[in-house]
């Protein structure tokens, strides 16, 4: 007679782990999903590109007072209707940003690199608590003038509504590059060779 072979069994399949574990794998999985939320909603207001300027709008003239590195020494206000005929880049940001910190070294060579040119740069610093800046720009070795913007008015003025902007001002008073989020060092030589 012949041996019949014993069907194949199937391997055991363990019940799933209830508990602790699965209750883990929920909350790192809500976890990731609320990260891709948050990053699809952020990332994107602290890297926008290009922002609306034909060089015909007037920039908004301002008066504000001045934190740190003044233009003139004691000059503890600022007049943005007193600079024209020279070129500017207002860089509005606040020490709570991130991407602000990492575009203020950059800012600060420009100036450097194009003061004797005629550029003037200001840090506006805005959406911030008072006497931040002035601590901030020492410890960062900041050197162009830095205004405080109480009540957000000048940014409101300026329609600024993401940290960092840049905004480039020709000789003649207007507007001709905005930008937002970190701007490279040679995107921003470029705009401001444009306006010399």
């Amino acid at each position: 007679m012949a041996e019949t072979a014993a069907p194949a069994s199937a391997p055991e399949v363990s019940p799933p782990v209830s508990g602790a574990g699965d209750r883990a794998h929920i909350a790192r999985m809500a976890l990731v999903v609320i990260g891709l939320a948050a990053g699809f909603a952020l990332v994107p207001r602290a890297t926008q590109g290009c922002g609306k300027a034909n060089g015909t709008e007037e920039a908004p003239d301002f008066t504000a007072t001045i934190v740190a590195n003044p233009i003139e020494p004691g000059q503890t206000t600022f007049d943005m209707g007193k600079l024209r005929g020279h070129p500017v880049v207002l860089d509005f940001w606040a020490t709570w940003c991130g991407p602000c910190q990492a575009e203020a070294p950059i800012v600060n060579a420009l100036s450097q690199r194009f003061k004797d040119k005629g550029l003037v740069v200001v840090g506006v610093n805005t959406s911030d608590a008072e006497g931040l800046a002035a601590r901030y720009a020492a410890k960062k070795n900041l050197s162009f003038p830095i205004v405080y913007d109480a009540d957000n008015a000048i940014a409101n003025k300026y329609r600024v509504d993401n940290l960092p902007t840049l905004i480039v001002v020709s000789k003649d008073g207007k507007m001709v590059a905005v930008r937002h989020g970190v701007t490279s060092d040679a995107d921003l030589e470029r705009l401001v060779r444009q306006v010399l």
